[in-house]
């Protein structure tokens, strides 16, 4: 194994490496249950290239993987929403995302499943509901 292979486990990457989806690892608890936590409209949109594209790929009940931009310029807190071909769909509304920021940080799994969808030319929404394996 070259060094550009090896990954570099500290406290920062640990559980994104552990439950990334790319890595094929998902390392779940014993007795572990699905805790629902609140819904939410995915925001931002309508600033994803190719945004009718990708909603078209995207089935109810798909999981949503989320991704914390810690150096977003706009929010420090902010949460990336992917779909499971790890496309950008948008953002967790900034007014939602300070408590589950500070989960994903402490290292909790939050993620999310498509509850609706509308994919029209003058109306686009994608309702989630975002849920921490505990």
């Amino acid at each position: 194994m070259g060094t550009s292979e090896v990954i570099r486990i500290d406290d920062t990457n640990i559980v994104s490496i552990l439950n990334s989806w790319k890595t094929g690892l998902d390392i779940g608890k014993p007795f572990s249950k699905q805790i629902y936590l609140i819904s939410a409209s995915i925001a931002g949109l309508f600033y994803v290239d190719n945004i009718h594209d990708v909603l078209d790929e995207i089935k109810l009940e798909s999981k949503l993987r989320f991704v914390r931009e810690p150096d977003n310029q706009h929010d420090e807190l902010a949460i990336q929403v992917k779909d499971q071909n790890d496309n950008k769909l948008g953002y967790i509304p900034r007014q939602k995302n300070p408590i589950l920021a500070r989960l994903m940080d402490a290292g909790k799994h939050i993620y999310g499943t498509v509850k609706e969808i509308n994919n029209d030319d003058s109306y686009m929404n994608v309702e989630m509901e975002i849920f921490m394996d505990d």
